[in-house]
C-alpha cells in the first residue's frame, strides 16, 4: 500500500513540477524557416525593386528550402507594403523591399515609421543615378547642358519621381549652384521616360538599369553620373565629383523585417541571401541593372549605413526646407 501511495507521490510531482516549469518560446522550439516566407514588394510590378525581389527569391528558395512567394503591395512610396509588415508578427515569416525614396518619406516627416522600426537584413543593390537626355538633344555633353541652364533659368526640365524626393534633392542642389533646373514631377516611371522621350522634358533623373531597353535602342543618352568615380559601363561620362558637384544620393535596395524578429532568423536570412547573391545569375543580374558589385551589406553594416545615408538626407531637407 505504501509502495503504491509512494508511486501515485511521485506521479502527482512530476505533473505538478512540469506545470510549474516554463514552457520554451514556440519560436526556440521551431526549426527555422519551416514555412514560406511572404516577400513583399513595396512597389508596382515591373519596377526596379520588383526585379529584385523577384531575382533574390527565386535564387534563395533553394537554400532556404522553403518558398519566398512575392506579392506586390504599392502605395505611398512605399509605404503602404511596409505597413503591412510593422503590422504583423516580428517572425521572421513576412519579409519587404525598401529603398532609398521610401527612407526619404522618414526624413521628409511623411512616413508612419521610423528607420529604428526595422530590422535591416541585407542591403542588396546600390544604383548610381544619371541625367539622361534623348537622343536627338542638342545637349551633347554635360557642360553644354549647364552652361543652357545658367543662361536660362527654369527653361531646363528635369522628369523625376516627385516634389521631396532624392531626384527633386539633386535639382534644387544644382539650381542652388546656379544651374537652374525646375523639377517636373512623374511619380510612375513610364511617365517619366515618356516625358523625356517625348520632349515635355529635357532632362531625365533616372538610374541606368531602370531605362536599359532606351539606352540600348539609342533613345537615351547619360550625360552625368552622380558618384565619386566614373561607371566602367559608362567611361566617358564624367562623375559629378569630377564637375565639382558634392552630392550623390544612389538608389539603394534592400530586404527588411519588423523589428524585434529573432536575431537568428535575421542571420539565417541574410546568410541565404548572401549566398544568393553569390550567384553567378545574379552578378549578371546585378551587371545589367548597372549595380555596384560591392552593393552586398550584412545586418550589422546595413544597419549602419541605413543611420548615415539618413542623416545625410535629414541634412538636404533641412537645407532646402522641404520638411514642413
Amino acid at each position: 500500500m505504501r509502495t503504491r501511495r509512494g508511486i501515485v507521490g511521485v506521479v502527482v510531482a512530476i505533473v505538478l513540477g512540469g506545470a510549474g516549469a516554463p514552457a520554451a518560446p514556440a519560436a526556440a522550439q521551431e526549426k527555422y524557416p519551416s514555412r514560406p516566407i511572404d516577400f513583399i514588394c513595396t512597389w508596382g510590378t515591373g519596377g526596379g525593386a520588383d526585379a529584385m525581389a523577384r531575382q533574390l527569391a527565386h535564387l534563395a528558395q533553394p537554400i532556404l528550402g522553403v518558398a519566398l512567394p512575392v506579392s506586390n503591395v504599392p502605395g505611398a512610396t512605399g509605404n503602404t507594403g511596409l505597413a503591412q509588415v510593422l503590422s504583423g508578427k516580428a517572425d521572421g515569416y513576412t519579409i519587404a523591399t525598401y529603398i532609398q525614396s521610401t527612407l526619404m518619406t522618414v526624413a521628409l516627416g511623411l512616413a508612419r515609421h521610423h528607420i529604428e522600426d526595422l530590422d535591416w537584413i541585407v542591403r542588396t543593390q546600390v544604383a548610381d543615378s544619371f541625367l539622361f537626355v534623348r537622343a536627338e538633344s542638342p545637349f551633347r555633353t554635360i557642360q553644354d547642358l549647364l552652361r543652357h541652364a545658367q543662361a536660362n533659368p527654369g527653361k531646363v526640365r528635369v522628369a523625376a519621381e516627385g516634389f521631396g524626393s532624392v531626384d527633386d534633392v539633386t535639382v534644387r542642389f544644382l539650381d542652388k549652384h546656379g544651374y537652374r533646373m525646375v523639377t517636373v514631377p512623374y511619380p510612375k516611371p513610364g511617365e517619366r521616360y515618356a516625358a523625356a522621350l517625348g520632349g515635355h522634358a529635357e532632362v531625365l533623373y533616372e538610374q541606368a538599369g531602370d531605362v536599359l531597353q532606351y539606352l540600348r535602342a539609342g533613345q537615351l543618352r547619360p550625360l552625368v553620373i552622380f558618384a565619386e568615380s566614373r561607371h566602367p559601363a559608362f567611361p566617358d561620362v564624367p562623375a559629378s565629383k569630377e564637375l565639382g558637384l558634392q552630392i550623390a544620393l544612389p538608389q539603394f535596395r534592400g530586404v527588411v523585417a519588423k523589428k524585434g524578429t529573432p536575431p537568428d532568423r535575421v542571420q539565417v536570412l541574410a546568410g541565404a541571401f548572401r549566398k544568393a547573391m553569390e550567384a553567378p545569375q545574379w552578378k549578371k543580374f546585378a551587371e545589367e541593372w548597372y549595380v555596384r558589385p560591392d552593393s552586398y551589406l550584412g545586418p550589422e553594416d546595413f544597419t549602419r549605413w541605413v543611420a548615415s545615408e539618413y542623416r545625410t538626407l535629414e541634412q538636404f531637407v533641412r537645407e532646402f526646407g522641404l520638411r514642413k
